[in-house]
């Protein structure tokens, strides 16, 4: 492997390369090195002065050091969307795309396959890959999204080159396979793709699930009053649940209730919705007694009860009914 040197290294991805046929891919890769060499021609960096590995779906350029990073990234921000959109507006939306971009730098080597390797070089990769990166894309109406790494920042973004617009430039922490990466990203934070947390820091804490009683779990194995209850935060016992309420009816205890009206004999299921246990006499008290019962209105204790006789109120006046012999 030969000794490494220094670059600055831009990083070109096609959207959803793979969705395309195989006519398609082929188009937009000759596309994307038209656009990227008109690119940098346009920039004033010549062709020996970079180096360029093939990707497949994207392309890595390899810019020689003595080329300034301030005049690599205004060529990036301004004159790829340019270009980018005049090859655009000529293609068939089929044949169209958008790209995803990462400035970088650092040391590479080549192997010996012919192969560019280094920590540098794989750190601006997962940068590309980032699913926030692929959001910021998606969610705004460019066709460019730009992302550089934390040394581009710190190295030249934050110190307002002509052409530079640091104050667009959000930090963000992107999620990876080897952990967080810090960065840098052109324009809008998107409100979808994945961040990595800050380390040590604890995720939201989950919603106390309500449970057949109302109440949620509280801290420390205590209870926490539900939607529609009331009551302590915290206890450590749960408090007895009231007792139901007596259904609605009419209830004695003890003496002789006595109602006017008609006489209700034996054991009664289904009076207005409630039921009677035993006799109940209604009508006047201490009165003659029926026929067939004691003057208390039960039936003799010795025998079943008679067949009860018509009462005063429902014979038949003088006068009415069947007319008898005279």
């Amino acid at each position: 492997m030969n000794d490494p040197v220094n670059r600055t290294m831009l990083l070109v991805d096609i959207e959803k390369f793979s969705d395309r046929d195989d006519v398609e891919q082929a188009f937009l890769r000759r596309m994307l090195y038209d656009v990227v060499d008109r690119t940098m021609e346009r920039a004033g960096i010549d062709e020996t002065l970079r180096l360029r590995a093939d990707q497949g779906d994207s392309v890595m350029e390899f810019i020689d050091p003595n080329v300034p990073v301030p005049q690599v990234l205004r060529s990036v921000i301004s004159e790829l969307p340019a270009q980018l959109k005049a090859v655009n507006r000529m293609a068939s939306r089929a044949a169209q795309m958008r790209l995803r971009t990462v400035v970088a730098s650092g040391f590479i080597a080549l192997d010996e396959r012919g192969i560019w390797v280094g920590g540098d070089l794989n750190h601006a990769c997962r940068l590309l890959d980032a699913d926030l990166l692929r959001a910021a894309l998606r969610e705004r109406p460019g066709d460019v999204a730009l992302c550089v790494s934390q040394n581009v920042w710190t190295g030249i973004v934050r110190h307002h080159h002509l052409g530079i617009p640091a104050e667009e430039f959000h930090e963000v922490t992107l999620a990876s396979k080897n952990g967080p990466l810090p960065a840098w990203l052109l324009g809008p934070v998107p409100a979808s793709g994945q961040t990595a947390p800050s380390p040590g820091a604890a995720g939201p804490a989950p919603t106390p699930v309500p449970d057949a009683s109302g109440e949620r779990p509280g801290p420390a194995g205590g209870t926490e009053a539900g939607p529609s209850g009331g009551g302590s935060a915290s206890t450590s016992a749960s408090a007895p649940a009231p007792a139901a309420p007596p259904p609605a009816g009419i209830h004695f205890t003890g003496g002789a209730p006595a109602f006017g009206g008609s006489l209700v004999m034996g054991n009664q299921h289904g009076v207005s919705g409630g039921r009677v246990d035993g006799d109940v006499v209604m009508g006047s008290v201490g009165g003659p007694a029926r026929p067939g019962r004691t003057p208390d209105g039960h039936a003799p204790a010795d025998g079943s009860p008679d067949q009860d006789a018509p009462s005063p109120d429902d014979r038949q006046p003088p006068g009415t009914g069947e007319a008898g012999p005279r």
